[in-house]
């Protein structure tokens, strides 16, 4: 079954499935009827030489320079052009998908004005898996994602580049073996497809998925390192979180709670500690904070993506034009920024119990560094020094960049949302916290390797599954591939999936 774009249902999931995981999309018929009504009454205005921003007007600085007809037939291509001035290396395809799949939905509302044969070329694009090849860099978030966003809009001038079936291939071409037809731009069109913050959205959409699938490793990893140290199991009393009411640190501590059911550590059978250090005991509320972040971020997202950001928006209806700034991105970017502090969060609260797994003054009888052989052996002195390099450049990447506007196009466009920066900034905050992650999952199993209780179920499992994949430490190695194969073990959650199985959801 396809996806229907109606404008008003595209929800994270359903994005993922169509960026990720290409599945078909098709536009309904009202959203399509409401496309035609639209470009209707701005044909109407045209004829009537009624002044529109970006369709007989410059754009930005030079919106007060009416165009003539002639002009206004070509300005649609030099638009195109003069906004394809990213840099940098091609995006990854599921970005470019999502955002496809989100411009689609803005036009379905019926307000962009543009041609129908636009949306339905994107649709076509989308479902033959014809995928503009777009730079990474360039967008400041306001007036839209512009520099990617034309490079999509490239190819409906027969230009720019694509990726079609594993080859990157002159537009022109692409569009040919797939069998999609060159549609052209005319008035408005091109700056209907331009016009929104589509591709922060898009991969804020994805980045919300993967996070709280990670945020839910996170919760399995401090389960496991819970039960090597010994812990206190008070502070993850579901009755404690809820006297307090964030719905995040219940959800959190009723996860964790589930990992360890059936272990030794809920029976009284291990001497505990009457309090544990912050980092064991404040692990429900740190992650619980993260949580609702990304609960607050979702619904911002999901707004966007149902939300019309034109410039000009066309409300045929009252036969009206108006003029405003709902291309600018930073309802979306000041959340997302949130979101990468939140992630960076929860990794160092992981790199704090790796810490004390290590650390023999703090460990509760572990061996030093969780090696047998200590002195002739280091065991994971180093592995410490990886994840705590990874912690220090999330913290640089943590700087918000929603507050870093710089002004542009001669001071018309004086406050910039910087969306993309934080794109791109959260992406390498989450690589890397799959790494830490992975890091304190590799202690956890080796501590729990030197302990002889029963452990929950949950527990058992995930480190079950970790080594398949790392053995025990027995005497030094090289860990860099440890490392990496935890790493891609977490960014593929077969660790959650597995637990899930065995425990049941841990939302």
């Amino acid at each position: 079954m396809s996806i229907v774009l109606d404008g008003s249902n595209l929800t994270i999931e359903k994005l993922v499935a169509i960026a990720r995981y290409k599945e078909k999309v098709e536009i309904s018929s009202e959203a399509l009827e409401r496309i035609k009504v639209c470009r209707a009454m701005l044909e109407e205005k045209i004829q009537a030489r009624e002044i529109m921003y970006g369709v007989n007007t410059g754009i930005g600085e030079f919106s007060e320079v009416v165009l003539t007809d002639e002009q206004v037939k070509d300005f649609q291509r030099y638009l195109i052009y003069n906004h394809s001035a990213g840099i940098g290396e091609p995006m990854p395809i599921e970005y470019v998908r999502g955002a496809i799949a989100g411009r689609i939905n803005v036009h379905a509302h019926g307000n962009s004005g543009c041609r129908p044969e636009i949306t339905l070329t994107l649709v076509e694009m989308l479902n033959k898996d014809v995928i503009p090849v777009v730079c990474e860099k360039g967008s400041v978030g306001a007036c839209g994602d512009l520099a990617p966003m034309s490079q999509i809009a490239l190819l409906m001038l027969g230009e720019g580049e694509a990726f079609y079936k594993g080859e990157r291939l002159p537009g022109k071409v692409a569009f040919e073996k797939a069998g999609i037809e060159i549609t052209g731009l005319k008035a408005r069109d091109g700056l209907a497809i331009i016009n929104g913050s589509n591709f922060i959205t898009a991969i804020s959409a994805l980045h919300l998925y993967d996070i709280n699938r990670w945020l839910k490793q996170a919760e399995i990893a401090a389960a496991m390192t819970l039960e090597a140290l010994h812990a206190n199991m008070k502070p993850y009393d579901v009755r404690l979180h809820k006297l307090r009411g964030f719905s995040g640190a219940i959800r959190s501590a009723q996860a964790i709670k589930k990992c360890i059911e059936g272990s030794d550590l809920l029976t009284g059978k291990l001497k505990q500690k009457v309090q544990d250090a912050y980092s064991m005991r404040s692990t429900p509320q740190v992650i619980g904070a993260a949580h609702d972040a990304v609960a607050f971020a979702r619904e911002q997202v999901e707004i966007e993506l149902n939300g019309v950001g034109d410039n000009p928006i066309f409300i045929p209806e009252d036969k009206v034009t108006l003029t405003g700034a709902n291309f600018q991105g930073t309802p979306v970017s000041l959340p997302m920024d949130m979101i990468g502090a939140a992630v960076t969060m929860v990794s160092v609260l992981s790199e704090r119990r790796m810490n004390r797994l290590n650390n023999p003054a703090l460990s509760v009888g572990l061996p030093a560094f969780l090696t047998k052989g200590a002195g002739m052996f280091s065991g994971l002195m180093l592995s410490q020094y990886t994840a705590d390099m990874m912690i220090v450049e999330q913290r640089i990447l943590s700087m918000p960049a929603s507050i870093q506007s710089i002004p542009a196009a001669a001071d018309q466009e004086d406050f910039v949302s910087m969306g993309m920066n934080t794109a791109i900034k959260n992406a390498q905050i989450l690589d890397n916290a799959y790494g830490i992650l992975g890091i304190e999952f590799m202690a956890a199993a080796q501590a729990l390797d030197f302990r002889n209780h029963q452990t929950g179920k949950g527990v058992d499992k995930a480190k079950e599954v970790i080594r398949k994949y790392v053995d025990f430490l027995d005497v030094d190695r090289p860990l860099y591939p440890d490392h990496n194969r935890m790493k891609e073990l977490v960014k593929s959650c077969e660790i959650l999936e597995e637990v899930e199985k065995v425990v049941g959801s841990l939302e």
